[in-house]
């Protein structure tokens, strides 16, 4: 029974390692990519990983006037963000968590992080910290809800919640031109940019006070803290390329661990789909302009009614048969 486990274990602990050291890889090359599109040369798609042992090896200068919620939130944003990041299929299935890979777990598990995050930004104490944590939790309060229609679509398909089992249905099963996908695609997309904080939601690059929201929540942290939320950030934005890879491109995905090459094949184009959608997410950020704070509102608020149609028009279909 130890030997049958086996090969779940370390593919399960390879993905574990793996979500890990391809985050930073992927925020540089968007930042590469980026500079390249505005005809600067940027830095090398490895400066992220110096920048992140550059912040492990500094002093920690904690804000005044903090309590523990300060110290420990970095730590639980990190845990949780890793955990949700390992239990989503990348290159293989059938891993040894994969029974937990639920996507409401996995909604829950983000939001257990940004309640963290937030809540340590409101206990600094400072104006920034609390504009930022409003803005946050206004941004969460109509992402989490798109994201659901996301899933009640996915599983009114699928007939499960399970993310391997999603994937493997949309990979192997015609399901032909549904337009209730086309509106989840629209409405992950519009997802995935809000709760990374990409543009048009918040520009990553900037420090401007007004303007900022995920900033604004750390900007009293130093040293090893501002590492382990940078790490953080960086992993959210796999996990969230991750999802997208496995339900609206899951060609690719093993599964089956028997076979060491098609494992290797599946590693292979995972690492291709993941870079490309890195380089096509820094082709729209570099078209695209911030837009104010008070339209980000307008703008999940539309990704929202398309997930609501979206499960609307599967369910009425599904009547009709």
């Amino acid at each position: 029974m130890a030997l049958d486990l086996l090969p779940p274990i370390a593919a399960q602990i390879g993905q574990m390692i793996l979500v890990i050291l391809v985050a930073p890889l992927l925020i540089g090359v968007i930042r590469k990519t980026k500079a390249r599109l505005l005809c600067r040369v940027g830095a090398s798609i490895f400066q992220p990983y110096l920048d992140l042992w550059k912040l492990m090896v500094k002093e920690i200068v904690p804000a005044h006037n903090t309590s523990w919620i300060y110290r420990v939130a970095p730590y639980v944003v990190f845990s949780t963000t890793w955990v949700a990041a390992a239990l989503v299929p990348t290159f293989a299935t059938g891993l040894m968590f994969h029974g937990a890979a639920d996507l409401v777990a996995i909604v829950g598990l983000l939001a257990t992080a940004r309640f963290a995050l937030a809540l340590a930004g409101m206990d600094v104490g400072t104006s920034f910290g609390g504009l930022g944590a409003s803005r946050e939790m206004m941004i969460s309060a109509l992402a989490e809800p798109a994201m659901l229609m996301v899933v009640f679509t996915l599983a009114m398909l699928a007939h499960t919640t399970h993310l391997a089992a999603i994937a493997t249905f949309l990979a192997h099963q015609p399901i032909g031109l549904q337009l209730s996908l086309m509106l989840v695609f629209l409405t992950f997309i519009a997802v995935l940019l809000a709760e990374n904080g990409r543009i048009p939601i918040d520009n990553p690059a900037t420090h401007l006070e007004l303007t900022m929201v995920h900033e604004a929540m750390i900007l009293e942290y130093s040293g090893r803290h501002l590492a382990v939320i940078e790490a953080a950030a960086a992993l959210k934005l796999v996990l969230y390329f991750s999802v997208f890879l496995c339900l609206f491109a899951p060609c690719g995905i093993v599964t089956s661990l028997e076979s060491v090459p098609a494992i290797l094949e599946g590693f292979v184009l995972y690492m291709a789909k993941l870079l490309l959608g890195g380089v096509a997410l820094a082709i729209g950020e570099t078209c695209v302009a911030k837009m104010r704070v008070f339209r980000v509102a307008e703008f999940l608020g539309a990704g929202l009614v398309l997930g609501l149609l979206a499960v609307l028009l599967l369910f009425a279909s599904e009547g009709v048969r």
